[in-house]
């Protein structure tokens, strides 16, 4: 134990004085990156693509017929082929290899599609009957089963991006900071000195030569000494919790103007359940602690919002990015935009990052089942399991308001490069 906690007082040493942060992703994501759609889809031969080592994946696969796929045939992809050409963007970046990032689809495996693509002529408008051939000539459908064989049944939530009203000054009734990323946050990668260990990091900051544990929401919220650089002050103190707790949101400003705030990093504190807190206070149940009920229950209670929210003592940081084009959301744990009901959140273990899944969400409250193709850009804390996934509704009230309601049961077939073999991940 003593040699574990010495070499994490080392790294974060190290991480310290390091000019390159351990928690970059391959995007390159980061103030002024680069947002991956803004150039043309550019495929690289297959001989410029390295061999990289297989990373195991926990899923069982079976390849079935498209015809087997329910819904196949009665999905609209009209819009389709902006969101397949967006997502071989990312399947075409280098591989870091780091285990530390979540599995993604094997870059050689898909090059083949991604160059035919390119080639077919096909344009973002391309028609719905032109898009599913293509996909059906160059895919095969992978359905992930159970431990018994059947079809894995996991469950589907939703998350969307916030809209706020904020201001870069503080003033009137813009008093509620969202901030960027602490210049003392250090981020230790265990795994860089314990393999077995790859993917575990942690979040401090150094008092002395000790590393402590970065401050929780309630002690950044009351110290102005402890509080980092503002980017925006928001006009609802609920509304910038929720933003995040999505993770990403888009920013209106007095003057009109638009911007996003996109997920940078966060404190290493866990994450506490204000509708659990609520619940057990006896102001609601749990089962109607909904994002919603939890705005009403804070709009008739202002006096104990700041105690509501303290009970989480996890804190999101941003960075600012400018909005290229509207239509897309923020970037994902993939890297690339996400798609309004096209890209959903995944657990890497079973589907890799960069996957397109054919998705079986099941009826709620007498709706008819929705079935659509979707991709594996995101992933998220809660996202764990075969089949779990987070659906992306889109920005906004609305998106919200779907998303808030759903929870769903789903299952996957995983479309994957038909010369490929099984699914597999690096």
């Amino acid at each position: 134990m003593k040699k574990h906690l010495w070499f994490v007082a080392v790294l974060a040493v190290l991480s310290a004085c390091s000019s390159v942060p351990l928690e970059e992703h391959a995007s390159g994501g980061g103030p002024g990156a680069a947002v991956p759609g803004e150039q043309p889809l550019a495929v690289p031969p297959l001989s410029a693509l390295p061999e990289t080592p297989a990373r195991p994946l926990q899923g069982r696969y079976t390849p079935v017929s498209w015809d087997s796929v329910p819904g196949w045939a009665g999905d609209d992809l009209r819009h389709v082929w902006k969101a397949l050409l967006n997502d071989c963007r990312g399947l075409m970046r280098p591989v870091s290899g780091s285990l530390a990032l979540p599995a993604r689809a094997a870059p050689r495996a898909w090059q083949p599609v991604c160059q035919a693509a390119v080639q077919s002529g096909l344009g973002p408008q391309a028609g719905g009957p032109a898009v599913r051939q293509f996909l059906q000539d160059q895919l095969r459908p992978w359905r992930l089963d159970d431990g018994a064989g059947l079809a894995a049944v996991g469950t589907v939530t939703g998350y969307y991006e916030p809209l706020i009203r904020a201001s870069r000054t503080r003033g009137g009734a813009y008093q509620w900071p969202l901030f960027a990323v602490p210049d003392d946050l250090l981020i230790v990668d265990l795994g860089a000195v314990y393999p077995e260990l790859a993917g575990k990091r942690v979040r401090g900051k150094l008092e002395g030569r000790r590393v402590v544990p970065y401050d929780t929401r309630a002690q950044i919220a009351s110290d102005p000494a402890r509080q980092p650089a503002v980017i925006v002050w928001a006009d609802d103190p609920v509304e910038a919790f929720f933003l995040q707790i999505q993770g990403s949101g888009r920013a209106v400003l007095p003057d009109g103007g638009v911007l996003r705030l996109a997920y940078a990093d966060h404190n290493g504190r866990p994450y506490v359940s204000i509708g659990q807190w609520l619940a057990r206070q006896g102001e609601m149940p749990l089962a109607r602690a909904s994002m919603q009920n939890i705005k009403a229950w804070a709009r008739a209670h202002p006096e104990r919002v700041p105690e509501l929210l303290n009970v989480n003592p996890a804190m999101v940081f941003f960075r600012e990015e400018a909005i290229i084009d509207p239509e897309l959301g923020p970037r994902g744990a993939y890297g690339v935009p996400l798609l309004a009901q096209r890209s959903i959140a995944v657990d890497p273990a079973f589907v890799p990052l960069g996957t397109p899944v054919f998705l079986d969400i099941g009826p709620q409250g007498g709706a008819a089942p929705m079935r659509r193709l979707v991709f594996a850009q995101d992933t998220g804390a809660a996202i764990k399991g075969a089949a779990r996934a987070d659906f992306y509704w889109g920005t906004g009230d609305e998106a919200g308001a779907r998303a808030g309601r759903m929870k769903q049961s789903g299952r996957m077939w995983l479309l994957w490069p038909a010369r490929a073999g099984a699914p597999s991940a690096r």
